[in-house]
């Protein structure tokens, strides 16, 4: 994360520019709004906006932590200096109650991103009344893919409904893409899938654009780097393949939690 966020104050202003910049952020902000400044008196969200490409003031938010203010970019969180002169790369935890509250934001990001999808474009497995909904980025080749998928039926009979996202590791161009892109054009997506994780070949016909690419960047965004990487409803990133009965538990084990921060 850190690393993307330097190479966008590089792009920005060089990095020579970057420490002129960070030493008189009243002055660059005056100039740019034509108006003289009182040292100190500059909105320390427009200072850090001018910062980092694409982000505005009101995108910079103050964070729990007098003097920092959090910069979110996708995923990732980082938590800058009121001066624009310092970022500290790291997760903010609440001492008292044991809260992660970066990874707090995440989840409620997360949240906000997949209520929105259209399902129609996910492989959905589902009971006839689920308990609980999980949103997987799978890829037809991943040994903990497979093995999970080869667990569908029991986790059907847990309540749990999975929804599919596509997300082929090797990325675009491969062949891996290319199966994954044959899956989603299938008149039948979940025996397609099946079949993909059973390592036969699934032929179908050029459907022109599919999900995948959407799907694929999508991922990336939300910090997928390993399949399958499993998201609950409320946005909340489980991690990788769990055994049925266990991936039951840690659900559980969340509601749990969610019903007593709502307290």
């Amino acid at each position: 994360m850190i690393r993307i966020l330097w190479c966008c104050l590089t792009l920005l202003v060089g990095t020579a520019a970057i420490a002129e910049t960070a030493a008189k952020p009243v002055a660059v902000a005056a100039e740019a709004g034509g108006k003289s400044a009182v040292a100190g008196k500059a909105d320390p969200r427009a200072v850090i906006a001018m910062k980092f490409p694409g982000i505005k003031a009101e995108d910079v938010k103050a964070s729990p932590l007098p003097g920092l203010y959090e910069v979110a970019m996708g995923s990732d969180t980082a938590y800058v200096s009121a001066d624009g002169r310092y970022l500290i790369n790291g997760d903010l935890y609440e001492i008292d109650s044991r809260t992660n509250l970066t990874e707090a934001n995440r989840s409620g990001m997360r949240r906000e991103v997949l209520a929105k999808l259209d399902e129609r474009d996910m492989i959905i497995f589902s009971p006839a009344k689920p308990l609980h909904t999980i949103t997987v980025f799978t890829d037809v080749e991943c040994g903990y893919c497979r093995k999970m998928h080869s667990e569908m039926e029991q986790i059907n009979k847990l309540g749990i409904r999975v929804r599919y996202m596509a997300y082929p590791r090797a990325g675009p161009g491969t062949a891996d893409w290319a199966k994954m892109e044959s899956v989603w054009c299938s008149k039948d997506r979940k025996l397609a899938i099946t079949q993909a994780k059973n390592g036969a070949e699934v032929k179908a016909a050029n459907c022109g654009a599919t999900p995948v690419a959407k799907q694929f960047e999508l991922g990336e965004k939300l910090g997928v780097n390993g399949t399958p990487a499993v998201f609950t409803d409320r946005g909340e990133h489980i991690g990788g393949y769990l055994p049925s009965q266990r991936l039951l538990e840690q659900l559980e084990q969340l509601d749990k939690v969610a019903a007593s921060a709502s307290r």
